[in-house]
């Protein structure tokens, strides 16, 4: 099932519109209904090209995913206020023909009740406000309906998009009082969800067990945290937009309130592409810039130290060539640390 019509009935899934590769030869294809592969659903379908780029198409929008985080201990970064990316959005979905074959066996099956039915072929076939699903128009652009974000099927949001399928010709905004329709903003904003960075385990010094009173370092291997970033695109409507999450800083976080951060604040900014500094023979009397110390040793057990690392995030597409800042996010991790008391020797 896909959404709720205007009086509250359920519409079954439609599928999507084919032809992306007219546009974009090397990406992932989107197939349109009747060719037996199409769908309406947004899992993702991912494709290596020839020349190794990743790529996932999802609806009607094509992800370029070369540039983003990889490895098994990567995730999504998590927005820092309350703004998540769209749960839904329209975009291009059916040539006339492709509508056509859609609607029509719903309608003959009365699945949706026959004044529903009517009025739908009133809009779409009899002329109030379209003709004959808009065949004169063929190839001068497209039925728009809504798509779910992946991942986002169960949210609430996913219900927003209630508007009844739609034309728009090609080169035209889509209509003003739709504001999920997809534009260049629109697509940073689904790239932001497909971001993925490394994972923050920060190396410590001494390494995994420690002392009370012992400052400990901190740092992370500034060699994977560096800039990344998703590429969305429309190729039906040739916009895009590309995310770009840059590291800024990391809070430690010591599991226990019986600890002293470096600096005060837990929070270690990236300078000059690194953060903090690996600890080396002769430091031990000196500050770390970024670390610990323990008051009260762990027992028989460990500390959860936490490293989270802020991101900053932005965007520029098509028609944007000024960075354009979407919401800050952060991803962190938890790692043992063992603390034990410092042992003397009484003669």
């Amino acid at each position: 099932m896909r959404r709720l019509g205007r009086r509250g009935r359920t519409i079954a899934v439609g599928a999507v519109v084919a032809a992306c590769t007219a546009v974009f030869p090397s990406t992932a294809v989107a197939y349109g209904p009747g060719d037996g592969q199409g769908s309406d659903t947004t899992s993702p379908s991912g494709n290596a090209t020839d020349d190794g780029t990743l790529s996932a198409t999802a609806g009607a929008v094509v992800f370029d995913l070369s540039k983003n985080g990889s490895g098994e201990s990567a995730g999504p970064v998590t927005s820092t206020t309350t703004w998540t990316p769209p749960a839904c959005y329209y975009a291009p979905k059916y040539t006339p023909a492709q509508l056509q074959k859609y609607l029509e066996p719903i309608w003959e099956a009365g699945s949706t009740g026959p004044q529903w039915d009517l009025e739908q072929r009133k809009k779409y076939v009899d002329g109030d406000p379209y003709k004959d699903f808009n065949k004169d128009k063929a190839g001068k652009g497209y039925w728009w309906d809504s798509y779910v974000t992946k991942g986002r099927e169960g949210d609430p949001g996913a219900l927003d998009c209630t508007k009844d399928i739609f034309w728009v010709d090609t080169g035209d905004a889509p209509p003003a009082d739709i504001p999920e329709a997809i534009t260049p903003k629109m697509l940073a904003q689904l790239a932001y969800a497909e971001i993925r960075v490394p994972s923050t385990k920060v190396e410590l010094a001494p390494a995994g067990t420690t002392k009370v009173n012992l400052p400990t370092w901190a740092w992370l291997d500034t060699a994977k945290f560096k800039p990344v970033s998703v590429t969305a695109r429309v190729p039906l409507l040739d916009v895009q937009a590309t995310t770009t999450a840059e590291p800024v800083s990391l809070k430690i976080e010591p599991g226990t309130d019986d600890a002293t951060t470096y600096p005060a604040s837990g929070v270690c900014e990236f300078n000059n592409g690194q953060i903090g500094e690996a600890y080396a023979k002769g430091k031990s009397d000196e500050t770390p810039p970024c670390g610990v110390k323990y008051l009260r040793s762990s027992g028989d057990g460990s500390y959860k130290l936490r490293a989270t690392i802020t991101w900053k995030i932005h965007w520029t597409g098509t028609g944007v060539t000024e960075a354009q800042n979407l919401p800050e996010g952060t991803f962190g991790a938890t790692q043992d640390v063992v603390v034990q008391e410092i042992q003397s020797v009484n003669r």
